[in-house]
């Protein structure tokens, strides 16, 4: 599952180019205002079946959520990040709950410019950590 970045972000689209290219299904997180949550639903296409949101952020139209216990790989945006692998997000919780799902036991990767990675972030009970940041210049694995 990766995010569809904001032009601000690092641009995404490569990571899902290659994911199809590579036979992978691809998933983008749709959020579900009622629920207070992401669905992650399969795209085919980084053009058509993708809306705007109220706030900003692109995301699939519709589409049937993938079960959380089946996605090996989550892309998680941030404004920053640190070395135990905390990062600040747009403050909603979105990703944060995700993490925190039982059924999700896989790898959470950071993406980011090497200029949004900080040394600490304060970091509070209900805040997940990714396993890993990808910066534009150096990858950074966490313990567990």
């Amino acid at each position: 599952m990766v995010f569809l970045s904001l032009p601000s972000e690092v641009d995404t689209s490569p990571l899902v180019l290659r994911g199809w290219q590579d036979h992978k299904r691809v998933l983008a997180p749709k959020v579900s205002w009622s629920q207070r949550r992401m669905l992650p639903v399969e795209i085919r296409s980084l053009t058509d079946d993708l809306t705007i949101s109220d706030m900003g952020i692109r995301e699939p139209v519709s589409g049937i959520p993938f079960p959380i216990s089946m996605i090996d790989l989550v892309i998680v945006p941030g404004l920053g990040f640190d070395e135990f692998g905390n990062r600040v997000g747009r403050g909603r919780g979105f990703y944060d709950r995700f993490l925190a799902h039982p059924e999700f036991k896989q790898t959470a990767c950071g993406l980011a410019f090497e200029v949004q990675f900080t040394s600490s972030i304060p970091a509070g009970p209900l805040d997940r950590r990714v396993d890993m940041v990808v910066t534009d210049e150096k990858v950074r694995r966490f313990k567990s």
